[in-house]
């Protein structure tokens, strides 16, 4: 377990640290906003893998048994937010998270300014649920909290970097997803970006559920959701 608490604590801090002192700015000006950001997501994926090992390693205290409906609802949560974070990084978004900052903002912008975010926090919590013991609950809960947390954090950082113009950068997205367009400051539209996402989320998910998820995590979650076992 301690291993696990303290390969969670350096994912957070590696996240959250670039958030102050305008430290994320200042790597931005010397590597490059590309390059920054293609270092960090190495760094993310390599933490990641160690803390899903260590995940793996910890023990466990069961708080709840697993029942088919709990894997529905991964199975529900979880490819929207595949589909969310792909899109949100391909599609340009000066508002937050993307590879690609600079341009006219994608059409997933329309839908939320923090697609990546929302995409997180769907996979987080559609994991914790079929994942009934205290570990599960840690890590998920706690990726599900960051999350959240982070779009408070982008809109402090977007307010204080962008200054006037966040306002009219902002005036077409919303926080919540779909709230601008149902108060008709923006328009529901599809770009190639959504469509190549979709394409990659259908394709990810199947692999996950016919193949990779059981071997990666040692858990079906088709045999979950069918069968409850």
């Amino acid at each position: 377990m301690a291993q696990f608490l303290i390969a969670f604590l350096v994912f957070l801090l590696m996240h959250a640290l670039p958030s102050f002192g305008g430290l994320r700015q200042r790597l931005i000006n010397r590597l490059g906003r590309r390059t920054y950001m293609i270092a960090y997501s190495v760094l993310s994926l390599v933490t990641l893998v160690w803390l899903f090992a260590a995940f793996r390693m910890s023990d466990d205290i069961v708080l709840w048994m697993d029942h088919a409906w709990q894997a529905w609802l991964t199975l529900i949560l979880v490819p929207i937010g595949l589909f969310l974070i792909v899109c949100g990084l391909l599609s340009p978004n000066p508002a937050s998270i993307s590879f690609r900052g600079n341009g006219r903002p994608g059409a997933i912008v329309a839908v939320t300014r923090h697609p990546v975010l929302w995409g997180f926090f769907l996979w987080a919590f559609g994991h914790i649920f079929p994942n009934g013991e205290w570990k599960g609950v840690i890590l998920f809960g706690g990726f599900s909290v960051f999350a959240v947390l982070g779009m408070f954090i982008l809109e402090r950082r977007g307010r204080r970097v962008h200054g006037a113009q966040w306002a009219a950068l902002t005036a077409a997205t919303s926080i919540v997803p779909f709230g601008a367009i149902l108060a008709g400051r923006a328009h529901f539209r599809m770009d190639w970006v959504m469509l190549l996402s979709l394409f990659v989320t259908i394709i990810g998910t199947g692999l996950l559920l016919f193949a990779f998820h059981e071997v990666l995590f040692g858990v079906d979650p088709l045999l979950l959701a069918l069968y409850g076992v």
